[in-house]
């Protein structure tokens, strides 16, 4: 593994925060607005999904996740010389998106909770919850191309593009699930696709639409990619050892699923003892039964064993490493002093979150 610098440990929380609930307070209104066009139930389920009503419509305090793509579009359109403002539609586009994948992957992952409550398959039912996430993503593409001008189209294009390969890497995910062996390269693969390609959209969406040409928004293309390749990493580390109390998820919840996420993989590529033996618990769980059946000291003994074989601190690394290159891809964009250091900053708060 290459040595890679340290991540400042010092990551100016509250400017991140900041950040964040700007890029959440100048979508949301538009992102309301967008839901509001959907039918009955429609409107209701995808407003239970962002947190805003209760399962008995009630208003609800959700605020609809970490709001990381809305805030990286705003910057995206700063970093172009335009106003923040020019890159809310691409903000609530790619928010929609996001949306979207949420609803169909929680259904074919069989997640139950999501953001601390019942996901919508199960509250309202799978029907719904494809209905809903097939409507996010139609009103994505409607709110980029309302606007009528070159740039939504070019902005569109760059959604649409991303958006497939996000569903590439879902169905990536999906099938890693039933393979004894997935390659390192082919996680990091899969993982960009599914996470990198939205982020990477997220930090050029802006750029596009305030005027920014091809080369500018594909060097911000390559900041979000790393980046997200190093968020998921982060997610992975979190799947296996997060707090469910942070996550909204079960103990160990990508274990319960079999994923065949990076300290996963990485800890069978080792090679070791610890790698074999984990080796054969995962050939066996793919042919039991029993799997749903399993003890929290089972789920237990396989994430010591993920460790013991290294992968969690490969894993570790190779976020820091991810987000080095990221920082890295920054230097390629001329843009205000100002904006570099908080992209850089929201970087830093990716890798450095609690896990």
């Amino acid at each position: 593994m290459p040595t890679v610098p340290p991540v400042n440990p010092a990551v100016d929380t509250a400017d991140v925060y900041a950040l964040l609930e700007r890029g959440r307070a100048l979508s949301a209104p538009v992102l309301r607005a967008a839901v509001s066009r959907l039918a009955a139930p429609m409107d209701a389920v995808a407003a239970y999904h962002f947190g805003w009503i209760d399962a008995e419509g009630r208003p609800a305090d959700g605020d609809g996740g970490k709001a990381v793509r809305p805030a990286l579009a705003l910057l995206s359109a700063e970093a172009a010389g335009a106003a923040p403002e020019t890159g809310i539609p691409g903000a609530v586009a790619v928010e929609l998106v996001h949306n979207f994948s949420l609803l169909h992957d929680d259904l074919m992952d069989g997640d139950e909770q999501r953001r601390h409550r019942d996901t919508v398959w199960k509250v309202h039912g799978p029907a719904q919850a494809i209905l809903v996430g097939d409507a996010l993503f139609a009103l994505a593409n409607e709110v980029l191309l309302e606007i009528g001008t070159p740039e939504a189209g070019r902005a569109t294009r760059r959604l649409t593009t991303a958006t497939r390969k996000l569903i590439d890497g879902q169905a990536q995910d999906i099938s890693y699930e039933h393979r004894e062996r997935v390659a390192v390269e082919e996680c990091l693969e899969m993982e960009g696709n599914k996470t990198g390609a939205l982020l990477a959209c997220a930090v050029s969406i802006g750029a596009v639409l305030g005027g920014a040409d091809d080369r500018t928004a594909d060097t911000l293309e390559a900041y979000g990619y790393h980046l997200g390749l190093a968020f998921q990493a982060v997610d992975d580390l979190l799947g296996i050892w997060g707090d469910p109390e942070a996550t909204g998820k079960q103990t160990w919840s990508d274990l319960r699923q079999r994923k065949k996420s990076l300290p996963v993989v990485a800890a069978l590529a080792e090679g070791g003892p610890a790698s074999a033996r984990l080796g054969q618990l995962l050939a066996a769980d793919a042919k039991s039964n029993d799997f749903e059946t399993f003890s929290e000291e089972e789920f237990a003994t396989r994430a010591a064993l993920i460790e013991e074989a290294g992968g969690r601190e490969w894993t570790s690394q190779e976020a820091r490493r991810q987000h080095a290159v990221a920082i890295e891809a920054l230097d390629g964009v001329d843009m205000p002093a100002k904006v570099r250091a908080q992209l850089i900053a929201l970087a830093d708060f990716v890798v450095v979150r609690k896990r």
